[in-house]
């Protein structure tokens, strides 16, 4: 009969592993802030955008549309994650996972046909 390991443990060595991740870290950011130089200047104070002057204010509203956009390129990119991994296992899974994936796929396309008519992919 073996013996059960303790878990608990475990969570000593996560608790460990973080605070001595927070204490490097705080350590570092401390040191850096009394080694570094400071000289501010009119020049360096001023916002940057790229090398390029600023117009207009830095507090900006942007549209909608812009958020939707990155959305749904975040989603559909994910959806492809799940695509890779039963592309390389699709003959263990038999006809069950091909109609799985063929429904999976067939919501995601609705959900395209639905933003292409919302005019959700226009980039203005």
């Amino acid at each position: 009969m073996t013996a059960v390991p303790d878990y608990n443990l475990s969570y000593l060595y996560v608790f460990a592993f973080f605070l001595a991740g927070a204490l490097f870290t705080s350590l570092l950011l401390g040191i850096s802030r009394l080694v570094a130089p400071r000289k501010p200047t009119r020049e360096k104070l001023r916002t940057y955008e790229s090398g390029e002057e600023p117009v207009g204010q830095a507090w900006g509203r942007y549209p909608t549309h812009f958020y939707v956009f990155a959305l749904l390129f975040v989603v559909f990119d994910v959806d492809v994650i799940f695509l890779i991994p039963w592309a390389a296992f699709f003959r263990s899974f038999g006809w069950t996972g091909l109609v799985e994936m063929v429904l999976f796929v067939g919501i995601l396309v609705v959900g395209l046909v639905y933003a292409w008519r919302k005019d959700a992919l226009r980039w203005y």
